[in-house]
């Protein structure tokens, strides 16, 4: 095989390689993006979450102090 034969395989197997990982490189953007999405997504739902158990929370009535003891009673 010559040199020039050589060379030209390893560059068409190189163009093979880099379309391949241009495919994967896109398969991962567009993993990333969904992964993005979700987490907003998920972020958006805790935020309104909370705010909800807050505005629960806020209705809760709140306890009355407990009563003091009476003062004659006797101490030991």
């Amino acid at each position: 095989m010559s040199r020039i034969d050589e060379l030209t395989d390893r560059i068409e197997r190189l163009l093979l390689r880099h379309e391949e990982l241009r495919r994967t490189n896109a398969l991962l953007q567009q993993q990333v993006l969904v992964t993005v999405q979700e987490r907003d997504s998920l972020r958006a739902r805790l935020s309104a979450a909370r705010a909800r158990i807050d505005a629960l929370i806020d209705k809760l009535p709140t306890p009355a102090p407990d009563p003091e003891p009476p003062h004659d009673t006797p101490q030991a």
